[in-house]
């Protein structure tokens, strides 16, 4: 079972957080954006850019954090970290 916890900070505090599981055979990637793509249709954002640093992070990681500069419209908070926490 993949599970990926997705969190919204504001001044350090956590807003929102949901965690979304993909029991299906898809490849990791696939877990990923589909997983990505719910969480923002819940939060009521758009899909975050992935730049560089986001790919490193999570390739190294299994989490990183997406900041306004990810985002091409304004976001009410300071960033959205992902982070797999079952695979």
């Amino acid at each position: 079972m993949f599970r990926l916890w997705a969190k919204t900070f504001k001044d350090t505090r956590m807003i929102k957080d949901l965690t979304v599981e993909d029991p299906s055979e898809d490849t990791r990637t696939h877990k990923v954006f589909n997983a990505i793509d719910k969480i923002c249709s819940e939060f009521d954002i758009g899909k975050p850019i992935w730049l560089d640093k986001n790919i490193a992070e999570f390739k190294r990681f299994a989490k990183t954090r997406f900041i306004s500069d990810n985002f091409v419209e304004d976001i009410d908070f300071d960033y959205l970290e992902i982070h797999v926490i079952e695979e």
